[in-house]
């Protein structure tokens, strides 16, 4: 057996450090015309470059540029970033919120930082902004509510039979996320009892629910298929949504199904891997089409897959992003063998391309009430409709939802369908806002601020609301 030697470092002296060395972050908007540069720098722990990503992600930010060095006990970074518009960050409650993290303990950035070290949430923050359109809040705030985990095989009407059998059970959906990738599923969603409007409590119905769920899930499945179907009420863990997506889809193995070809035009994904045997890292070089949320998904994926980034430089050029990582497994070691640079870059592939939108984009917007989702998704089904990917969530007394849909065979919904949906809709009270295909987003996006606007506040309203719910799922060891 191998036996390793190493410097023996006492846990309280990294936390001394972690006390004495707190992250302090600097806003500079003199430097650059175009965007806002936030300069991070702290005591280095494993995670923190997630942390700081997320947290600009979750405030809608667009990272452009990226410089990252972690190596030895700091960390130092500049993130280049815009709002969801292209402008600089001129927000002052935003830019004062950034910059409480070297100020006040209670802030929730510090906070999140400090949660790694400490594993403890020491306080509060409410921040609300005009331009951004969105209230910043923490994240680790109690809430009762049921959790539903699930990954299947993706099929035409899969949301329709989950939300019908909620429906028939009592359970209000509060919130749902969804995405579908190389023909798998994946969704959490918040119930919570329509008697007493908090978290399921009753094991024996709990039991129930759990059981008729995985009835219809198991239903189509093959014997190849990993169905699986968890409920669970609040813990005391925490995992960002959308990593606990990328998270279940990783465990459900979507990447073995990947269409990654090495043939594909230079504006697709490319993964390539190379030895730095001189400064003992791996370069992991990605070029792949640009989008909102890319740096957080490579990230997410690189610290759940258990490796380190010691060095980074992310940047794009038009519609094409160039991501350069030097990187280590957390023992210490680099990616030696052929199977190993495989499965990172499956991994890595898949964990660009489940967030990519396919179809046509449909908001619907509803006074919320029982059963509305169970109603929605089954006019898409009765349409013939599938479902690539959904967000919902409850704003105030209305209850609004982003559906992605194609017909069966994947293909663009036509304008009269859409008409047909909109009708429909239209009978139990709900309103829909039809965006752009998936495919031309970013064209539409040009084309339209207004629409664009309209999305981003829509797509805020809803991760603002599932995220003060998702704060409370278990982690386990091997995730944190």
């Amino acid at each position: 057996m191998d036996v390793s030697y190493g410097p023996y470092v006492d846990p309280e002296l990294e936390l001394l450090v972690d006390r004495l060395h707190p992250p302090r972050v600097c806003i500079d908007n003199d430097s650059y015309d175009d965007c806002t540069l936030v300069k991070v720098d702290s005591a280095n722990k494993h995670g923190i470059l997630l942390a700081m990503v997320q947290v600009l992600t979750d405030l809608d930010l667009v990272i452009s540029k990226s410089y990252i060095c972690s190596d030895g006990r700091w960390f130092m970074d500049v993130f280049h970033v815009t709002d969801q518009h292209g402008n600089k960050i001129t927000d002052k409650n935003l830019i004062h919120y950034l910059q409480q993290v070297s100020l006040n303990p209670c802030n929730s950035i510090r906070s999140m930082f400090q949660s790694m070290c400490t594993s403890r949430i020491r306080g509060k923050t409410q921040v609300k902004t005009t331009n951004l359109g969105k209230q910043m809040r923490q994240k680790h705030i109690s809430m009762e509510h049921t959790t539903l985990e699930m990954t299947t095989t993706d099929r035409p009407g899969l949301l329709s039979e989950i939300s019908a059998v909620l429906a028939e059970l009592r359970c209000h959906v509060s919130a749902a996320v969804a995405w579908t990738h190389n023909t798998r599923a994946a969704c959490i969603i918040h119930v919570e009892d329509d008697l007493n409007h908090g978290s399921i409590m009753d094991p024996q119905r709990v039991d129930r629910v759990q059981a008729q769920l995985a009835t219809v899930v198991n239903a189509h499945h093959t014997n190849s298929g990993r169905p699986s179907v968890k409920l669970s009420s609040p813990a005391t863990g925490q995992t960002h949504a959308e990593r606990r997506l990328h998270q279940l889809m990783m465990a459900d193995k979507d990447y073995e199904e990947s269409t990654y070809d090495p043939g594909r035009k230079p504006y697709d994904i490319v993964v390539a891997v190379e030895d730095c045997q001189e400064k003992g890292y791996s370069i992991l070089n990605i070029t792949s089409p640009d989008r909102p949320k890319l740096l957080f998904d490579t990230v997410c994926t690189l610290t759940d897959l258990q490796y380190v980034v010691f060095h980074a430089t992310v940047s794009s050029k038009g519609s094409v992003a160039f991501q350069e990582y030097y990187i280590r497994k957390k023992d210490g070691r680099t990616l030696t063998s052929e199977s190993q640079i495989q499965a990172i870059t499956r991994c890595i592939i898949a964990a660009v391309e489940r967030r990519v939108s396919h179809g046509l984009q449909l908001d619907v917007r509803s006074r919320n009430r029982s059963g509305l989702l169970s109603d929605v998704t089954r006019v898409f089904r009765e349409h013939g409709l599938s479902i690539a990917g959904v967000e919902i969530g409850i704003h105030g007394e209305k209850a609004v939802g982003s559906f992605h849909v194609t017909d069966a065979g994947g293909h663009d919904v036509g304008p009269s369908m859409v008409e047909s949906l909109k009708k429909e809709i239209e009978k139990f009270g709900g309103t829909v806002v039809l965006l752009a295909n998936g495919s031309s987003s970013n064209q539409a996006s040009n084309n339209s601020t207004k629409d664009e606007g309209s999305r981003s506040s829509l797509r805020t309203m809803l991760w603002s609301h599932l995220e003060r719910l998702s704060s409370k799922f278990q982690i386990s060891n091997s995730q944190s």
